[in-house]
């Protein structure tokens, strides 16, 4: 039997991208992935690929993140994990030249709508006997990154928040840490108009150790792990997945 046999496991931004790759996993693992987007046309896609569930969810909306998992629950019976992966890039600037709308926008998704979620997951958790959070952050949570300051401010955040849940909610069988993926192929970076060149994607690549940077499967890997309960003595931490990026 697999480590996730019929475990219900919630992704939020599981659409897409680094989401969609720990969906995938999660269902040849014998998971049943209950993906959460606000992207109905790529929720649905995936939840119909892994054998899932789309629920379609604003981070940004406290009600609707609260209704989303009582949903979940109400048709599943209970909730077993998430994935707090659902997040924005922002925008790149220096921070006077940076602009207000977008600072609040990827405060509000990136770190406003991490609380949103593990607001709404941890009662459910606590209800199921314990479970597991893992919060996507980025290498950029533990190093700093010019000119894209509310990145930068949302995923050191979101590890500090991943910390202190961790301690709060340890006796009731919660485990919460965050992975940091380096830079990863995704749509997400794909779109980003500094990404668009080969040739930066090459310079990029020779700065990690392994000459390359790491896949969504590679995400996925570290993220399963933590899931499981081979991570049993795991929490309150921060894992790379890096590929040395951050080693220097």
């Amino acid at each position: 039997m697999s480590k996730f046999a019929n475990r219900i496991i919630a992704v939020t931004g599981g659409g897409s991208g680094l989401g969609e790759a720990i969906c995938r996993r999660l269902a040849i693992e014998g998971a049943k992935p209950m993906v959460l987007d606000i992207d109905e046309t790529g929720g649905n896609r995936v939840a119909d690929e892994t054998g899932g569930s789309f629920f379609r969810a604003d981070v940004t909306n406290p009600r609707d993140m609260a209704d989303c998992f009582n949903r979940i629950v109400a048709r599943f019976g209970v909730l077993n994990g998430a994935v707090n992966n659902a997040g924005i890039g922002g925008g790149y600037a220096p921070l006077v030249e940076y602009a207000l709308e977008t600072w609040d926008k990827v405060i509000a998704t990136n770190l406003t709508g991490l609380f949103y979620c593990m607001r709404a997951e941890i009662p459910h958790l606590i209800a199921a006997g314990g479970g597991s959070i893992v919060n996507m952050a980025s290498i950029v949570g533990v190093i700093g990154q010019a000119n894209t300051a509310a990145y930068a401010a949302t995923k050191h955040g979101a590890i500090g928040l991943t910390k202190s849940v961790a301690l709060e909610y340890g006796t009731s069988g919660i485990r919460v840490n965050a992975v940091c993926p380096t830079y990863v192929r995704t749509p997400l970076t794909l779109s980003l108009p500094l990404l668009q060149s080969e040739e930066v994607w090459k310079e990029i690549d020779a700065r990690h150790a392994t000459g390359r940077c790491a896949t969504p499967e590679e995400v996925a890997a570290m993220t399963l792990f933590l899931l499981s309960d081979d991570a049993a003595s795991c929490t309150g931490a921060a894992y790379m997945v890096d590929a040395g990026l951050t080693a220097s």
